[in-house]
């Protein structure tokens, strides 16, 4: 079967077809044949073999890319109770999704309703998940809660802006320079948008928004460019949150500086953390597809390629072009 992957690490042209053997399901695994693959920032971590090493997410080469898909259950091994073949299904945090065929532990597994596109519950899987666990949970917001999101026109940012406005709090976007960002972040329920890339300070734009208070909580996928920024920009004992590292590693946080900044709370959180099990796989997805369906959650597919176009949708999201969602189409 046609997949899509690397033979060794390094940048998106090292992306390339790969002919693997089909696979056939391992008891507890279902087999699913894939219509759409998400392109997250992790594929390229793990394309330039940042997991190399990792006890967590440990790769070997050749490697086939992703994730993130949707499609229909084709087969099921044995032990699985609950799917049968035919049922459009989803899921995030299963290696190999860039293939035609994918084998994918049946627990976190999510089924569609009729009523989702498959590209729409891809996009609300790995994304929409990281958007749920970091409001409900890593920092569960309240009505009048501050809440500064980074990336505010990038996929998770834009659902963050909009599950952090369901739960009641103003947020504070950052966007980079075009001015297009800056309307889709308004447009998701931002109630103010700082223009990073035009030279505005974000951390001085809070303090100004808030009376000097801070945010309560600042979500950065950002990193390097970023952090020291969004440390001085939390209130007395909130929580910075680092969900990613777009612009490079964060390299150093002193503890010092937490409790000099009003005994704040630094985390890095892993989505695989917070589904850790089927019914809290089952519980995230269910409220976004209940969202979605309610009208109250947009959910933003931005680009979608083939899946022989893996390299270029990488070059997109590495280029921070996106507005959305990115996904590859494979059937």
């Amino acid at each position: 079967m046609l997949a899509m992957g690397v033979r060794a690490f390094g940048p998106a042209k090292t992306i390339e077809p790969l002919d693997v053997e089909k696979p056939t399901p391992k008891p507890g695994e279902a087999i699913v044949s894939v219509r759409f693959a998400g392109v997250n920032h992790v594929d390229i971590a793990m394309r330039n073999g940042v997991f190399a090493k990792s006890a967590g997410l440990k790769t070997s080469l050749p490697l086939v890319l992703g994730m993130e898909a949707s499609g229909e259950v084709q087969s099921i091994g044995a032990d699985v109770e609950d799917l049968k073949a035919g049922d459009r299904v989803a899921y995030c945090l299963s290696f190999g999704s860039y293939a035609e065929y994918a084998a994918v532990p049946a627990w976190r597994l999510v089924k569609v309703p009729d009523d989702v596109p498959l590209d729409v519950a891809t996009a609300l899987m790995l994304q929409g998940s990281t958007a749920h666990y970091l409001t409900t949970s890593a920092f569960p917001l309240r009505e009048g809660d501050v809440a500064l999101v980074h990336a505010g026109a990038g996929g998770v940012g834009q659902l963050l802006i909009q599950l952090a406005r369901i739960a009641g709090a103003v947020v504070i976007a950052t966007v980079g320079g075009a001015q297009d960002k800056g309307a889709i972040a308004r447009s998701r329920g931002a109630a103010h948008v700082v223009y990073r890339d035009n030279g505005e300070d974000f951390q001085k734009a809070v303090m100004e928004i808030t009376s000097g208070a801070g945010a309560n909580v600042v979500y950065d996928g950002i990193g390097k460019e970023t952090i020291a920024g969004s440390l001085r920009s939390v209130a007395r004992r909130g929580v910075l949150v680092s969900l990613g590292q777009a612009s490079g590693p964060i390299e150093h946080i002193s503890p010092q500086e937490l409790g000099e900044q009003g005994s704040i709370f630094f985390t890095r959180p892993h989505l695989a953390d917070y589904l850790r099990e089927k019914a809290e796989v089952s519980a995230r997805a269910k409220d976004l597809f209940d969202l979605y369906l309610a009208g109250r959650l947009a959910v933003p597919v931005d680009r979608v390629y083939p899946l022989d176009g893996a390299g270029e949708a990488h070059g997109v999201l590495e280029g921070r072009k996106a507005r959305g969602k990115i996904l590859l189409k494979v059937v």
